[in-house]
């Protein structure tokens, strides 16, 4: 990488950050595919695993992506947010899409940018957003790679979701629950119908467990479009799983085979069941639910796993770990994952929340397993103050400090830690928190310890 090639790319980025915001988003689909058009359908010349659901998108989309990539074909993976760098979003092959190629991809896109903001301008309606030009670029990436299979996170619901004008081969829905309800409905059953509408015509279906009311919306929209649909519990299983050093042994009954004592290098039970979605992902893609995955394909799949910002371990002496847990779901699978995986007796939770995300169910779901919280801010302009989060701890009757930022926080929370070889610190509530944290752990180095 070039200085001038990182150059162009970190000009590709500030260009999409002039946009609306990821956040803004309307049901209109059909701008993006306008775009795509022009540009003659990119996203028509791979195979998709189109993902959605409330939490573990990124996590078993991760998964899909080594074990397809396993398989000697060549993969893209499309996931938000980012932690460190926007490049992370767009994967080939397992790593960031290189500088160069993303900057060459949006000089591909641009003069179609121009000429369908022209076109909404003149109907009255707002210009592409940060989004949906990220999904376009990505697509024309992929298609320039070339790839031949993308596994694809939905960004917000699915029906009116940008990354809806790619026909997914396969359907994979994680655990849905109640999240961005302004937007997505406020039940269930209306979140999963939003959901339910990245299923395709004859398109295979996968999905964890679910509530009743978002089980009978995926079997609803399955059978209106006339694809099959599988369950976890029924048509594949998690059938055990143990701790192993540095993750799990998982036994999945999967949709063609069962698979005993397989290796995954990911901390939480959550990771197992995101783990057994995949493999029934992977089956339906590739042998169309019938043909069982080869005994060292499925180890170098999972033994090739990462999962940056979940359950990650970041510091030693202390234990310092990261995981975004963002609603209060990721929170509880947090909780559990920190009670099964680690041999602690008190965690110090350094803990941010953006100011649209569920803070006291966030703070409900963490208190029970925190000694102190060390209440801070992401460096984000969406951020809840750190007064805000402090006084949803205190409510629950949990020791608190409030910190200015992440540094002033985790030196806090590490020192309190270091004080005791039975604390350790999880830093948590949101994507950005995380991404600082990466950074800021490897520039301190915290895995060589604490010092005064």
């Amino acid at each position: 990488m070039t200085d001038r090639e990182r150059a162009r790319a970190d000009a590709v980025y500030a260009a999409l950050l002039e946009r609306q915001g990821e956040r803004w988003v309307q049901p209109r689909v059909e701008r993006t595919r306008r775009v795509l058009e022009l540009l003659d359908d990119p996203q028509k010349t791979y195979r998709v695993v189109h993902v959605t659901g409330t939490n573990g998108k990124t996590s078993t989309s991760r998964v899909i992506e080594s074990l397809i990539r396993a398989h000697g074909l060549r993969t893209g993976l499309f996931t938000s947010p980012h932690l460190e760098r926007f490049t992370e979003r767009i994967m080939i092959d397992g790593e960031p899409i290189s500088d160069a190629a993303v900057a060459d991809a949006w000089d591909e896109v641009s003069p179609f940018v121009d000429l369908v903001d022209a076109e909404l301008a003149a109907a009255g309606d707002a210009a592409l957003t940060f989004f949906e030009l990220l999904t376009v670029l990505a697509f024309v990436a992929f298609a320039d790679a070339p790839i031949d299979v993308l596994v694809l996170e939905v960004g917000m619901g699915g029906s009116w979701d940008s990354t809806n004008t790619a026909d997914g081969d396969v359907a994979v829905f994680t655990p849905i629950a109640l999240d961005h309800a302004d937007r997505l409905g406020q039940t269930i059953s209306e979140i999963a119908a939003v959901k339910a509408g990245i299923i395709k015509d004859g398109a295979a279906v996968v999905s964890a467990r679910q509530d009743a009311a978002a089980e009978a919306e995926l079997r609803r929209a399955a059978a209106a479009r006339g694809a099959s649909i599988a369950f976890e519990g029924e048509g594949f299983a998690l059938a055990q799983q143990r701790l192993a050093v540095g993750g799990q042994l998982i036994s999945i009954r999967g949709l063609a085979g069962v698979y005993e004592d397989e290796y995954l290098p990911l901390y939480g039970a959550h990771q197992g069941f995101n783990a057994a979605l995949a493999i029934a992902a992977v089956e339906s893609l590739l042998g169309g639910g019938a043909q069982p995955i080869a005994g060292d394909v499925l180890a170098e799949g999972f033994g090739g796993v990462t999962s940056p910002g979940r359950l990650q371990l970041v510091g030693a002496s202390p234990t310092v770990v990261v995981d975004a847990a963002h609603n209060p779901h990721g929170a509880r699978a947090l909780v559990a994952a920190l009670r099964e995986a680690f041999d602690f007796d008190e965690w110090g939770v350094v803990l941010g929340v953006l100011s649209d995300k569920d803070a006291d169910g966030i703070v409900d779901a963490l208190a029970s397993a925190a000694a102190h919280v060390f209440a801070t801010a992401p460096h984000s302009e969406r951020a809840n103050d750190a007064d805000t989060i402090a006084d949803l701890a205190e409510a629950r009757g949990v020791p608190v400090t409030v910190h200015a930022d992440l540094g002033d926080a985790a030196e806090s929370a590490r020192e309190w830690a270091a004080a005791s070889d039975r604390r350790a610190v999880v830093i948590a509530g949101s994507v950005v928190l995380a991404g600082e944290a990466l950074a800021l752990s490897a520039a301190e180095d915290w895995k060589s310890g604490w010092e005064r």
